[in-house]
């Protein structure tokens, strides 16, 4: 399933690139006008953020009773990106990678896949501690629009969405169950005009929820296990953050802390819930006009968003193949070795 998987993604993101070529080449010749240590210090910052996801998804594995290396998980991380962007389907496609790899190596795809959405609202959860710190900002200058507040309501109830689901599953699997068939079975009434089929499997449902639940379960009765991913949620924002931070430095823009803060808030929320895979030809309009709205020139503000944009999505994008081809390359995760019966027991 690997290399089918690769083969579409591969095919996918050439047809992707093809329609974005002169936008690359405007990226590169930006990057090439700024000072190249600061440059080279965001690079190195997108390097830990994706190392700081291997860690954070390696924890959650650990604790659902998976286990996989950081450095895999890093790369899983890279390829779920590049996949999440030629297979837009609200960030969820990405999981693809997830699944696959656990088919590979034969373990539960279930579990694989709850640990991905528990980091995956972990990162949402993250992200909104600094969404409140970036709308503070834009209160106190005065540049909060209506589009900004309903965008952030939109992002909340995602995330909320979200959280509830794998609330539900912590406490109930067969119940999540239920939830996850009733609503394959009304998408399977919305899509039948259009499909003449049933689209979802309610029976799959059922059975992926209930394994997923086991999981859940697992997590709720060690809440330690959650703690330090929670955490680092909020450590990979900042990190962004932080590449942000050196971009300005890299170009010579004058700015202040609540003006990056403000600027990535902005950003990294129309990233989010816009229509178009990572935001693409949306964030760049709207960040640009943020920073702008930041007291940020116009043209700087270009310069920064074409800058940040190239080193925290399209270098990470190109690198996706790369990650899916070093995963075939990397020898299989040995099984965990269970330990041995306790002295006097029953052979």
């Amino acid at each position: 399933m690997r290399k089918l998987l690769f083969a579409l993604a591969l095919l996918l993101g050439v047809i992707f690139l093809i329609g974005r070529l002169a936008e690359i080449h405007t990226i590169v010749a930006t990057l090439r006008q700024g000072d190249l240590r600061f440059i080279g210090l965001a690079l190195g910052v997108q390097v830990l953020w994706y190392l700081n996801a291997g860690y954070n998804l390696k924890i959650l594995y650990r604790a659902l009773g998976l286990e996989e290396s950081p450095a895999r998980l890093a790369l899983m991380a890279l390829g779920a990106n590049f996949f999440g962007v030629v297979v837009p389907s609200g960030g969820m496609s990405g999981l693809t990678v997830f699944i696959a790899e656990a088919r590979q190596q034969g373990y539960s795809a279930s579990r694989a896949t709850v640990a991905g959405v528990v980091y995956l609202f972990f990162e949402y959860a993250g992200f909104l501690a600094v969404l409140g710190l970036g709308l503070v900002v834009l209160i106190r200058r005065n540049n909060l629009t209506p589009a900004d507040i309903v965008a952030s309501i939109l992002m909340a109830g995602l995330a909320l969405g979200l959280g509830a689901l794998l609330y539900l599953g912590a406490y109930s699997g067969p119940l999540l169950a239920r939830v996850l068939s009733a609503l394959a079975q009304g998408a399977n009434r919305l899509l039948w005009p259009l499909l003449h089929r049933p689209y979802l499997s309610e029976s799959r449902a059922r059975t992926f929820a209930l394994d997923a639940g086991e999981g859940l379960q697992a997590l709720r009765r060690q809440p330690h296990a959650v703690l330090l991913p929670a955490t680092l949620g909020v450590v990979s924002k900042m990190l962004q953050v932080l590449a942000l931070w050196l971009v300005f430095l890299a170009f010579h823009v004058p700015h202040s802390l609540g003006t990056v803060v403000g600027g990535y808030a902005i950003a990294m929320l129309f990233m989010i819930i816009s229509p178009t895979p990572s935001g693409i030809g949306i964030v760049e309009g709207v960040m640009t006009v943020a920073l702008n709205s930041l007291n940020v020139a116009l043209g700087a503000a270009a310069v920064i968003t074409l800058a940040y944009r190239g080193i925290t999505f399209w270098l990470p994008f190109l690198l996706g193949p790369l990650a899916f081809r070093a995963l075939g390359h990397l020898p299989l995760t040995p099984p965990p070795i269970p330990p041995p019966p306790a002295r006097g027991g029953a052979p």
